[in-house]
C-alpha cells in the first residue's frame, strides 16, 4: 500500500523533473510554472523525495511547537473562559483572575503538553500536507490540478490533519485538565499517570472526534486560504513577480497570507474548540451533550481573544516553515500558473 502512494507522489506533476544549468534560460521546477535563470538556485534535495518530506516534517514541528508554546498564556485565558464564563468574563479579566488567583507563574500552566503536542501534530500536518498535495496532484492530472487546486489544498490538509490529530490528542487532554480543573496537578508528568488510572487510554482520545472536528475544517482554511491568498497578493498587491523578490520579500508575503487565513481559521473552528474546552474538564461528558449544554452563545465564548492568538499563530507558522525551506534549502514552487496545454484548449475553444 505505501509503496504504491510513494510511487504515485514520486510521479506527481508538481515534481521537479529536472536539475538548473547555469547556461539554460528557463527552468521548470514545476510542471507549467517556469522560473527566470536569474533566480535558479541549488537545493538540498528533490522535490517529492523522501528528504523533502522529512524536512518539511522538522519544518511543521518547529513551526507549530514554537508557536504554540508561546502562546499558553493567551491560550490557557481562552480555555479558562470557555468553560467557567461567570467567573472569567473576558480576556483582560481572564488575566488578572488567574493572576490574583495564582500568580504569574500559573500562566505557563500546560507549556509542556503543549509543546510535545503540537510538535507532533507539526510534523503530521505539514509534512502529510506536502505527501497528500502530490499524490492527490498525481491523481488529477496537470491540467486538473491547476483547475481544482482549491479543492486539491482542502483534500490534501484534511486527510493531513486527521493523522496529525490522533498524534496531538493525547498531549491536548492533559493540557486542557492541567490549565482549566481547580485542584489538578499542574505538570506532564503527573497529569497523564492520573488520566491513564482514572480512564485508561480512553481519557487520552475521548477528545479525538471534538478534535477532528475543530482541526481538520481550521486546517483546511489554514492551508487552501493561505494558498489563495499568496497567489492573490501576488497577482494584485505585490508589484512584481514573486522570482524577482528578495528571500525576506517573499517572507512578507508570507506572513500577510497566513495572518488572512488564521483570522477565517478561528471562526470556522472555534465552536468545536469550545467542546473540546469543556469535555476535556468534564469526565464521562460526550460532545453532543456538551454543545447541547452550551447553548449557540456559549459555543461562542472566548472568540475574540482566539482571533488574536490564532491570527498571530497561523501567520508565524507559515513565517517560521518558510523560512526553514529557504534555510535548508529545499524547492519552493511559485504560485502556480495556467498549462500551457489548457491555454492552447480554451483558446481553441474561443476561436
Amino acid at each position: 500500500m505505501f509503496s504504491g502512494l510513494w510511487e504515485a507522489a514520486k510521479n506527481s506533476p508538481f515534481r521537479r523533473t529536472t536539475e538548473a544549468h547555469c547556461d539554460a534560460p528557463q527552468k521548470e521546477l514545476v510542471a507549467g510554472r517556469s522560473i527566470s535563470a536569474a533566480s535558479t538556485e541549488q537545493y538540498s534535495c528533490e522535490y517529492g523525495s523522501a528528504k523533502y518530506y522529512a524536512l518539511c516534517g522538522f519544518g511543521g514541528l518547529l513551526s507549530c511547537g514554537i508557536t504554540h508554546t508561546a502562546v499558553v498564556p493567551l491560550d490557557l485565558v481562552k480555555c479558562r473562559i470557555q468553560v467557567d464564563p461567570a467567573k472569567y468574563k473576558g480576556i483582560f479579566n481572564g488575566f488578572k483572575v488567574s493572576v490574583a488567583e495564582e500568580g504569574f507563574r500559573s500562566l505557563a500552566k500546560g507549556w509542556a503538553p503543549t509543546c510535545i503536542g503540537y510538535s507532533m501534530q507539526g510534523i503530521c500536518k505539514f509534512g502529510f500536507y506536502e505527501v497528500f498535495k502530490i499524490l492527490y496532484s498525481n491523481m488529477l492530472g496537470e491540467e486538473k490540478t491547476y483547475l481544482y487546486r482549491t479543492s486539491l489544498y482542502l483534500a490534501a490538509s484534511a486527510s493531513a490533519e486527521f493523522f496529525a490529530d490522533i498524534a496531538l490528542s493525547p498531549m491536548e487532554a492533559v493540557k486542557v485538565r492541567i490549565q482549566t480543573m481547580p485542584g489538578f496537578v499542574s505538570t506532564l508528568r503527573a497529569g497523564a499517570p492520573i488520566i491513564y488510572k482514572q480512564e485508561g487510554l480512553w481519557g487520552f482520545y475521548k477528545g479525538v472526534v471534538p478534535l477532528w472536528c475543530r482541526q481538520i475544517p481550521y486546517t483546511m482554511m489554514k492551508f487552501a486560504c493561505f494558498e489563495r491568498t499568496v497567489e492573490a497578493l501576488y497577482q494584485y498587491v505585490v508589484p512584481k513577480p514573486r522570482d524577482q523578490c528578495s528571500k525576506s520579500e517573499q517572507l512578507v508575503v508570507t506572513f500577510a497570507a497566513g495572518y488572512i487565513a488564521g483570522v477565517f481559521c478561528a471562526i470556522v473552528s472555534h465552536p468545536a474548540d469550545t467542546i473540546v474546552s469543556k469535555l476535556n474538564q468534564d469526565k464521562g461528558s460526550t460532545a453532543m451533550g456538551v454543545a447541547k449544554k452550551l447553548g449557540m452563545a456559549g459555543l461562542w465564548k472566548g472568540l475574540f481573544p482566539r482571533i488574536i492568538m490564532i491570527g498571530t499563530l497561523t501567520a508565524l507558522q507559515w513565517f517560521i516553515y518558510d523560512a526553514v525551506k529557504v534555510t535548508l534549502g529545499l524547492p519552493r514552487p511559485p504560485p502556480p500558473s495556467m498549462p500551457e496545454s489548457l491555454r492552447l484548449k480554451l483558446e481553441a475553444k474561443q476561436a
